[in-house]
């Protein structure tokens, strides 16, 4: 079948390198599913009052209000809650991107792809400029 043994060599070191090569990504993309699996975005408003922590997956885990959120109106509450998500989801998004880039080649398009991913989960507006009607 082989016409010489050099050409059967070749193809056995091109299969191990396959393989260990595949091994290698198996194991990369393991670790960096463990480490975004734990990972925890956060952020505070700007005057301190309201600070809020979300999950790997962006949903609200924690919501700290200080007793000052009392002084002001409901809408404003709300609207600095919201801005102080979106803050919590960007500080998520850049610890994934790290994450990403310090496991995965800043040139692997597989590493391109997840933070792209996250980042429509996380900010869906970024490419919708009318979304927010």
């Amino acid at each position: 079948m082989w016409a010489d043994e050099a050409a059967l060599d070749e193809a056995t070191r091109r299969l191990d390198g396959w393989e260990a090569s595949i091994a290698n990504r198996a194991a990369q993309a393991k670790e960096l599913a463990s480490r975004v699996q734990a990972m925890r975005g956060t952020a505070t408003s700007a005057d301190r009052t309201i600070q809020v922590t979300v999950d790997a997956s962006g949903l609200l885990v924690d919501l700290r209000l200080d007793e000052r959120t009392r002084q002001h109106s409901a809408t404003h509450t709300a609207r600095q809650i919201l801005d102080t998500t979106r803050a919590a989801h960007a500080d998520l998004l850049n610890r994934i991107t790290e994450a990403t880039t310090a496991i995965l080649d800043d040139e692997d398009p597989t590493a391109a792809a997840l933070v792209e991913s996250y980042r429509r989960r996380l900010d869906p507006d970024r490419d919708t400029p009318d979304a927010r009607r």
